[in-house]
């Protein structure tokens, strides 16, 4: 699971590339389609006939809540997908009208926005003309109402977006992960084989290519797998994605390969190039790139890893990402969040692109700068970029991107916009920047012309101390009045936000606080989100825990997943107590609530007063240029 409102893009990129080399190629998103499934009225019904055996005492009060409307759920199901798809907006009337939907305890939240007269619920947020908006918030509670049924009812590691992904997650052992594919299929794991074998007989294929960006992917593709193994053992079946790529580079476990025959690393075209030729004969075993797989009987059945030195394709070559065989209609618009910038995740479906291959600045000390995603660095030119565009724009008959870049490089967006604006392209796009002196007003009045929507980067941790020992390369100020261009020009800007870094003090984080709470107050960000710091083994923190003075647990054995690492901080901060706050803020903040309050108010126990001046980021904008 990863959205729903928007194919994940790796499938997209591969169907391209291996099309443009000649190569049948289809592709498939189970993901979607297991939602849809459970949520239907028969899927419901099957929902239900576990809800009914459940005893009394063990049904959560959204079964309860279930249990009590089940034939308005059974009702309602069909048109609300409907409304969400965008194939019904007329249902707006009705769902405002609080008397169609059935409400769940996740509706609640809504309790929070009625006026001291008891006035209409979210009218502040979306006004009088905000029918639409209102209402899909309002299917989306209904829908989240839904998946705690099944998280309760049927699977208790049910999510929409992090399915399961404790068994898979920096988890050492492939253990837990075996016992759960070993043990009964759930309803969700039914309708999952189901869909597969669907799957398999529409396309009858010969090799199935399954990706997984996250942990939350994990199980169900094992899942997925493992029906292929049980009924089509000639198929080959082939793992990869972004959580192969940065949790299993040192697997080991031969049980993996009871599911899968290969499990590739890094970027897709490559090893897949040398796979085919293998499978067809052309290569041998030998010969194949980037690739785990598990020794003979006369090996020992021991994995073994297989890299025979090949470049890699480059990515002005990689062709053009195709959509093709995706139902694109059939994606659901959520509206979780009512912050206009926060919603632009789960809301509208987005052609995803990248503008250039890796991280052009590559030192953050949090992320994972040696591994190839980030490492390898790899641009094309602003005319095959937005040749890319229009082709995508004529096969979706969507004009809305989102650039999924780790940073898109600055003088990259500017040919592109330049190329945008000169072929009259109309589209929308946002992407994810790093907040850098080049993206000066101009340069951002540029980009919004280009139709630059919105912008998300890391201010990470408030703290210019911080800041340098991150080896972030920008400055409070300097964010200040990058962002600010932005806000000036009409682009809505999101911050990420970090907490619990390396010797990161209490202190630090309330003046971070500080600055975060001046930031929205001046307009210069419009959305945030606080992350907890996770140091992992690819970072350079989690290469040279010495240079930022805190000292690397040691890694629990295994031959599975490995990632993060934990720490002993000699600081000996509660980062978690501090987290819950912070959070609280950013929510408060983003609904422009407790912009002029003392930051101290958002923690249930002592804090001390920030240090930072409370005209600070005021002082930083008057200093622009």
């Amino acid at each position: 699971m990863t959205q729903l409102n928007t194919p994940y893009p790796s499938t997209a990129y591969l169907t391209g590339f291996l099309r443009s080399r000649g190569m049948t190629a289809v592709q498939e998103d189970l993901a979607l389609a297991l939602v849809l499934r459970l949520l239907s009225p028969e899927g419901l019904k099957a929902v239900a006939a576990k809800v009914d055996a459940l005893p009394a005492k063990k049904q959560s009060p959204a079964v309860q809540s279930f249990a009590a409307q089940k034939d308005r759920y059974l009702a309602t199901i069909g048109p609300a997908i409907a409304f969400l798809q965008g194939r019904d907006s007329t249902l707006a009337h009705r769902i405002v009208g609080r008397n169609y939907l059935p409400e769940g305890p996740r509706f609640a939240t809504l309790d929070v926005y009625v006026d001291d007269e008891g006035g209409d619920p979210l009218g502040w947020a979306f006004g009088a003309l905000g029918l639409t908006d209102k209402a899909k918030h309002m299917a989306t509670l209904y829908l989240n109402d839904l998946a705690d049924v099944l998280r309760d009812a049927v699977d208790e590691r049910f999510e929409f977006v992090r399915y399961a992904e404790s068994l898979a997650g920096s988890q050492p052992t492939f253990d837990p992960l075996a016992t759960a594919l070993a043990a009964p299929p759930t309803l969700v794991d039914e309708m999952l084989e189901q869909l597969t074998h669907e799957a398999i007989a529409k396309h009858q294929p010969t090799v199935v290519l399954l990706s997984v960006p996250f942990p939350g992917s994990v199980y169900a593709a094992f899942r997925i797998a493992q029906a292929i193994k049980a009924r089509y053992p000639h198929i080959a079946t082939v793992l990869g994605g972004g959580f192969v790529n940065t949790e299993l580079r040192e697997l080991a476990d031969p049980r993996v390969f009871d599911h899968f025959d290969y499990v590739t690393l890094d970027a897709g075209e490559r090893p897949l190039l040398a796979l085919l030729e293998h499978l067809r004969g052309e290569r041998g075993r030998q010969r194949l790139v980037r690739t785990f797989v598990r020794g003979s009987d006369n090996e020992g059945g021991a994995v073994q890893y297989i890299n025979m030195m090949e470049a890699d394709i480059a990515f002005a070559e990689v062709g053009t990402p195709t959509w093709d065989g995706l139902p694109l209609d059939r994606y659901l618009s959520l509206l979780d969040m009512l912050n206009p910038m926060h919603r632009l995740w789960s809301d509208g479906r987005w052609n995803k692109l990248t503008v250039a291959h890796g991280c052009y600045w590559k030192k953050c000390s949090f992320c994972d700068v040696s591994l190839d995603y980030i490492s390898r660095y790899e641009g094309a030119s602003a005319e095959v970029l937005a040749d890319r565009i229009e082709q995508i724009v004529r096969e979706t008959g969507q004009t809305g991107f989102h650039f999924v870049d780790e940073a898109a490089p600055p003088k990259a967006l500017k040919a592109l916009a330049t190329e945008l604006i000169a072929r009259n392209a109309g589209i929308s796009w946002w992407g994810n920047v790093r907040f850098e002196k080049t993206f000066t007003p101009d340069l951002a009045e540029l980009m919004a012309d280009s139709g630059c929507i919105a912008i998300s980067g890391g201010l990470e941790v408030a703290s210019d101390r911080l800041l340098n020992l991150m080896k972030k390369g920008v400055s409070v100020d300097q964010v200040a009045r990058v962002t600010k261009a932005f806000t000036d020009a009409g682009i809505l800007v999101h911050a990420y936000l970090m907490y619990g870094f390396p010797t990161q003090t209490v202190q630090d984080t309330v003046d971070a606080l500080e600055y975060v709470r001046q930031l929205f107050a001046n307009g210069c960000i419009q959305s945030g989100f606080f992350h907890r710091f996770a140091c992992t083994v690819h970072s350079p923190v989690g290469k040279n825990p010495e240079e930022y003075g805190v000292t690397l647990a040691p890694l629990p054995p295994g031959d599975f997943a490995k990632n993060d690492v934990a720490f002993i901080d000699p600081t000996g901060v509660d980062h978690d107590a501090l987290g819950a706050g912070l959070k609280k803020a950013i929510y408060n903040y983003m609904h422009g609530i407790g912009l002029e309050e003392d930051v101290r108010m958002w923690f249930p126990f002592k804090v001390p007063k920030t240090t930072v001046r409370r005209d600070r980021i005021e002082r930083a904008l008057r200093e622009r240029g």
